[in-house]
């Protein structure tokens, strides 16, 4: 399964690719396309050729790709801003022939994942067949200067597995890495309110002008969606087709209707089960067994010592209500072994999700950009919300479960007070606008997504009026890696924007679900 847009938070595996639903406040999400958040130019931007990072594992196809760094002003809208250095490489077509003239810039998800980490599965979903790949990680990413990464979130939420997911004392330790890590980046002379969506898109069409390229294509999932509708709402110039994958609307990404995308999934998770007659047949009532055990988790958390799936010593780990949520949400267990995980775990056996929540416990300290995921969501999704209104969201989308559990946002608990100590500016009236556009467009869903609600995504498509859109059955977040169907799709439409080859959805099925004996 394809690394997806990973945040740890406190649940130990938290997911930060956000959906929301409804309006935003002040009638923005009706609001006209506009371009009057675009930064004014504060400087010049160049890129300079260099050398390729050097991931902590290797990727195979940098060994081939002309890399550098694009240089830009930290904030175009101070004059005498000072520079940032953002990781660039180009990975050539490996079509012996001659590629095509149009490459493909990606944008990842995140916000604060690390882009070059994806490389992998981009080439093996045949992104660079025949035309160029285009990798730059955002700005304040992995391999950036400067890197927005909080070490001390990290630490922390390989601690977390061993706590309640909502715990006081979760949130205490939480809080005080948040705040660590916003003192050190300040000290060191970050200007947080920089690193937003509007200076990323900037980064982005100014990367296509410092090489030279007259045209090209843009993929980018999840966040990497976001940013990919607001590149094209802001800098259309250039832009010969974009393809987004599990999309965050920007004019509806918000913290409390992270609880509707999450919902969305699981309920299309099971109505699959049902419609499979050995899985209905297995596990009759999913949705009410999984009410129980959070309910019951939640008054009685269980304590456990499992050994991490990776291998190691045993740690101690935590089980509550908001822990077995939130290991759904982020794909762990897989969805087809969330029925019988959850026949286990009701019938005794918490093996499955214990030891999905212990595998927290193992973390690639500072790879993560979490300064980059805090400045974004306290600018763009906190503003005109509060904890109350993602409770209420919470009881929206799940009647009846336990109020501890539905105050936190999933995949982002404590994320209000977490904003009231990162302290960025408020960018949602620039941000939560709608992407007007005739630019032909392929959007593309997972019907098993509980991070970027599948329907969600039916209003920008209204919204591009060159657009195709696929909703691939069975597949979760970030549907291409994981679906050769939507490769060949995809494939299809770089090659004819206007007139991608979609057949092979029809007659898609999710896969079995795994039965285990009664």
């Amino acid at each position: 399964m394809p690394k997806h847009c990973v945040h740890m938070a406190a649940a130990g595996a938290a997911l930060v690719c956000l959906v929301a639903f409804g309006s935003p406040p002040g009638g923005a999400a009706s609001a006209p396309a506009r371009r009057t958040a675009e930064p004014t130019p504060a400087g010049s931007s160049r890129f300079v050729a260099g050398p390729c990072p050097k991931p902590p594992e290797p990727i195979e196809a940098l060994s081939g790709a002309r890399c550098g760094v694009l240089e830009v002003p930290e904030n175009r809208s101070r004059p005498g801003a000072r520079t940032v250095k953002l990781a660039v490489a180009v990975i050539p077509a490996v079509t012996p022939t001659k590629p095509a003239q149009e490459p493909v810039v990606f944008m990842a998800g995140g916000p604060g994942a690390d882009t070059f980490d994806d490389i992998p599965f981009l080439v093996d979903s045949g992104l660079n067949k025949d035309r160029d790949l285009i990798v730059m990680a955002q700005r304040g990413n992995l391999h950036d200067q400067p890197n927005l990464a909080c070490p001390e979130v990290d630490r922390f939420n390989a601690r977390a597995v061993g706590l309640g997911y909502d715990a006081r004392e979760a949130e205490r330790l939480f809080l005080k890495a948040v705040k660590d890590c916003r003192h050190r980046l300040t000290a060191a002379g970050t200007d947080l309110g920089a690193y937003n969506t509007t200076e990323n898109a900037a980064d982005f069409a100014d990367l296509r002008k410092a090489l030279g390229i007259r045209q090209w294509n843009v993929y980018g999932y999840s966040y990497g969606s976001n940013l990919a509708l607001t590149y094209l709402r802001l800098h259309p110039e250039g832009i010969r087709a974009v393809a987004i994958d599990s999309v965050t609307p920007p004019q509806v990404v918000t913290l409390p209707w992270t609880w509707g995308s999450t919902a969305e999934g699981i309920d299309n998770i099971f109505e699959a089960c049902a419609a499979q007659p050995a899985c209905k047949d297995r596990y009759p009532d999913l949705r009410r067994t999984l009410t129980e055990q959070v309910r019951k988790l939640e008054a009685h958390p269980l304590t456990l010592n499992v050994a991490p799936p990776s291998g190691g010593k045993p740690v101690k780990v935590v089980l509550d209500g908001g822990a077995l949520l939130n290991l759904i949400v982020a794909f762990t267990p897989r969805p087809k072994d969330i029925p019988a995980a959850l026949e286990e775990l009701a019938h005794g056996n918490p093996e499955r999700f214990a030891k999905a929540r212990a595998a927290g416990s193992v973390q690639k300290v500072g790879d993560f950009a979490h300064g980059l995921t805090n400045s974004v969501a306290c600018a763009e999704w906190a503003p005109g919300y509060s904890e109350p209104d993602v409770l209420k969201a919470g009881r929206k989308a799940f009647p009846g479960w336990p109020d501890t559990v539905l105050a936190q946002a999933p995949q982002l608990p404590f994320q209000y007070p977490a904003c009231g100590i990162w302290d960025v500016p408020d960018r949602a009236s620039v941000q939560r606008v709608a992407t007007v556009s005739s630019v032909p467009a392929l959007v593309i869903s997972g019907t098993f997504d509980v991070k970027t609600g599948a329907s969600w995504a039916k209003g920008v498509a209204r919204d591009l009026s060159g657009s195709t859109a696929i909703q691939v059955p069975g597949i979760g977040h970030w549907v291409v890696p994981q679906s050769p169907c939507a490769q060949s799709v995809l494939a299809s439409f770089l090659a004819r924007p206007t007139a991608p080859d979609t057949r092979c959805v029809d007659g898609l099925e999710p896969e079995p679900f795994t039965i285990i004996p009664k």
